[in-house]
């Protein structure tokens, strides 16, 4: 066999013959050029190593700024202050786990949706993983099989390949012996096998493969909006931790190391350290979730995505009907002879080596007639709807037939779509056969054809596809049927599983953009669709400000999954359409959809809820440091205090908030819903503590009178920390009501037991300060439902 140069340019308009043998490599030149390393050896994806994982959640620049503290701390006070330090060991220890946990599950579903190309070798084709793909194999493709090597074309039997992914051309191009096959481009129509000529990372698949299903947090709209939080927290804490640092060193009345105790815990509660974390926990745990219901989510984002959809368009097949069909009925149309049309349809299965779906049952049902040979063959595709042979039918005569839809071979007046059309009101699928007095390589085959039978199909439909339908409905989702069939039979089909509204044939449809998207949103089902116009109809669903999840299987609705916000394929869909899509449901069923909706709304909703109680902290902790450089008083609290209150009123009942079952669909504008919240909570929080101060300060003398004066502070900002929470924990749940007594009942533990009052030194002295501490309290969270009520009116999200 001639090797070809891997770095070679082929120019596809002047085809290179190949001496290529057809039976592909031989077993010794395979191990032969895996020994040279000449092996597709790129990972189908790539999830991010252990060593990565732990690199991402040690290495943060927060870490940093509490393990700097944490260290000094060590040396300057008790080790109940240093507590902040283990908390922040175990949020890291607890982000690596889960992503660890998150990593395996999606590497294992990778490996079960992994693309397996046809590689001949030997002369005998077989699957393959995509990693033992090695250099000059020769690798067999059909509809729906992408390339995922470079190389040349070799065979080819009406072989038409898309590569608007890769050029943006929307158009097909015919491939012949000799032309260049990119890696990234798929089959739309025909057959016939390539040449790899580059393999491994020189593949251009590799490349795109490598970046696009890379196990990633980013590029979502709310890890971009923590990560705009967190830069603002960044720009506040700096200037208000030097102040801190330089009153407190001037403030001798206890010593510079509890001073320094003081310092350091004014600056600790200021960075929402906990956040990412949930954040990281609650993808993962999403991804696990997934995973268990065979849902395998190429990208992580993709779940956050999902959830804010408010339209999902559908491919009625695979989608509302099962991928097989049966042939119910044969109606012969002008006196044809049935025995013969049965003889044609035979021949007509045995022609195409990768029947679609309709062609399978008609194989199904009409066997092959031996005699007749097929001479010339015209592949189906999307764009043209009928495929098309020219057989020899073995006693001299030649004919030529097309089988396809019945609207698009026939005239607008022919009477056989009056019995077209009928069928279609049923559900029911109808595909003419038609003779044809033309060539197959003539511009319009279909041009004067003769009609001579309907075939009928009758499509199963998926028994989940109407619940679904409900769940999408109930949700204020809207459900756009989207579908290459005939728009009659596809409403019927839609009807049937509940889905009412208007039916539109797609090529009525008006091509300027403002007036498709007008029209989208008026109807509901829409027949005879091309893949390109699937396209344009997504484009224009978002030009309107819909978020388009786009649903599909085969090989026509690639590009349309590509441009939707979020595009999900069955796993036994096509290989292009399992590259494209962020989600792959491997078990094929609709019915999964749901759960992955609400995944994403449960990840979204519960972040927004705890990123506020992180927040409304950052917000007094800031505050209040301000507060007390303006006032030259030393800082209130130690480390161990904001410790006890960051764990009760915010780090347990997060993990639990945040894990919780969320059903409400997703809103926009992260940032300005969670600050909205944030500001004035945090506000109160750090005037009314600041206030006990104060009062406190005045009210007690000698001895102990600063620990008293912060165990009455610590009273008055724990009460209104537990009034937050009790705020964001609506509406209540018994589990909640639950959660949140159970802080309460915790901290008033500590108060209570000697032991615990001298290891957090808190011992409420007296007993006037301590109602007024309460009372204080009692007045901000009544400020506190005020001011959130207002918010809720005046203050758009």
């Amino acid at each position: 066999m001639a090797h070809i140069d891997a770095g070679a340019e082929l120019d596809p308009v002047h085809p290179v013959p190949l001496p290529v043998a057809t039976r592909g490599l031989t077993a010794a030149e395979v191990a032969e050029r895996v020994a040279r390393g000449q092996v597709n050896d790129v990972p189908v994806r790539s999830s991010r190593s252990m060593g990565e994982i732990v690199r991402a959640n040690v290495f943060t620049r927060f870490n940093a700024i509490i393990g700097a503290l944490w260290l000094i701390m060590l040396f300057v006070a008790p080790f109940q202050d240093s507590l902040f330090g283990y908390v922040i060991l175990a949020n890291t220890g607890i982000g690596i786990i889960q992503e660890w946990r998150a990593k395996r599950t999606l590497d294992s579903l990778a490996v079960i949706g992994e693309a397996r190309p046809t590689v001949r070798r030997d002369g005998v084709a077989a699957e393959v993983g995509t990693a033992q793909i090695v250099l000059d194999d020769l690798i067999e493709i059909g509809p729906g099989d992408k390339a995922v090597v470079d190389g040349v074309c070799v065979e080819a039997d009406g072989l038409e390949i898309d590569e608007s992914l890769l050029t943006g051309e929307a158009d097909p191009v015919v491939k012949r012996p000799g032309d260049r096959i990119m890696s990234g481009s798929f089959v739309v129509a025909g057959g016939g096998a390539f040449q790899a000529t580059k393999v491994g990372r020189e593949a251009y698949a590799a490349q795109l493969a490598e970046e696009a299903s890379r196990f990633t947090l980013v590029h979502s709209e709310l890890r971009s909006g923590i990560s705009t939080i967190l830069k603002y927290v960044t720009w506040m804490m700096i200037p208000t931790a030097i102040g801190l640092v330089i009153s407190q060193l001037f403030v001798k009345q206890h010593g510079l190391k509890d001073s320094i105790a003081r310092t350091v815990g004014g600056i600790v509660p200021m960075v929402p350290e906990g956040l990412v974390l949930l954040t990281s926990v609650a993808f993962a745990i999403g991804v696990i979730r997934l995973g268990r219901k065979q849902c395998l989510v190429q990208e992580l984002p993709a779940i956050e995505g999902l959830a804010r959809i408010d339209t999902v368009c559908l491919d009625k097949t695979g989608t509302l009907t099962e991928g097989g069909m049966d042939v119910t009925e044969l109606r012969p149309l002008q006196g044809a002879d049935e025995s013969y049309v049965r003889k044609v349809l035979g021949a007509l299965g045995e022609a195409d080596p990768r029947p679609n779906a309709s062609l399978q049952a008609i194989i199904d049902a009409y066997p092959d007639v031996e005699d007749w040979r097929c001479t010339e063959a015209l592949p189906f595709s999307s764009a043209r709807k009928y495929s098309g042979a020219t057989f020899d039918e073995g006693d001299g005569e030649t004919s030529t037939w097309l089988l396809g839809a019945p609207d698009v071979l026939l005239g607008a007046d022919d009477p056989a779509l009056l019995e077209t059309e009928r069928l279609n009101e049923q559900g029911l699928r109808v595909l003419l056969l038609a003779r044809s007095s033309h060539d197959l390589d003539d511009a319009e085959p279909a041009r004067g054809a003769r009609p001579t039978a309907l075939v009928v199909l009758e499509q199963r439909l998926r028994p989940d596809a109407a619940d679904t339908l409900r769940y999408f409905a109930e949700q204020d989702v809207h459900a756009k049927v989207i579908s290459g069939d005939n728009a009659v039979s596809v409403g019927a089909v839609a009807a049937k599983v509940g889905l009412s509204g208007t039916t539109v044939d797609a090529r009525r449809l008006p091509s300027e953009q403002e007036e498709m998207a007008k029209a989208l949103d008026e109807g509901t089902v829409f027949g005879r669709v091309t893949p390109q116009q699937k396209r344009d109809m997504v484009g224009a669903l978002k030009s309107r400000g819909h978020t388009v999840a786009m649903t599909g299987d085969g090989v026509n609705d690639v590009l349309a999954l590509k441009d939707a916000d979020i595009g999900v394929s069955m796993g036994s869909g096509s290989e292009a359409t399992r590259a494209v899509a962020q989600i792959v449901l491997l078990n094929n069923s609709f019915a999964t959809l749901p759960s992955v909706v609400a995944e994403g709304r449960r990840v979204i909703g519960n972040i927004t809820r705890v990123a506020t109680l992180f927040l409304v902290k950052t917000v007094y902790s800031v505050l209040l440091a301000v507060m007390v450089v303006c006032w030259r008083v030393e800082y209130p609290f130690l480390p161990r205090h904001l410790t006890l209150l960051s764990t009760l009123t915010i780090g347990i009942p997060a993990f639990f908030l945040a894990l919780a079952p969320n059903k409400e669909r997703a809103k926009p504008h992260f940032v300005r819903r969670v600050m909205r919240y944030s500001i004035p909570g945090g506000a109160v929080a750090a005037v009314a503590t600041f206030v006990t101060y104060l009062i406190a300060r005045h009210h007690y003398t000698g001895a102990g009178q600063l620990d008293a004066e912060t165990s009455a502070a610590t009273l008055t900002l724990f009460l209104i920390s537990m009034w937050v929470l009790a705020i964001i924990a609506r509406p209540y749940t018994w589990w909640r009501v639950a959660l949140v007594a159970a802080m309460g009942v915790a901290f008033l533990f500590v108060l209570i037991v000697p032991w615990l009052q001298h290891f957090f030194a808190l011992k409420l002295v007296g007993v006037t300060m301590p109602w007024i501490a309460v009372g204080i309290a009692v007045v901000a969270a009544a400020t506190l439902e005020v001011l959130w009520r207002w918010v809720d009116r005046r203050v758009p999200a």
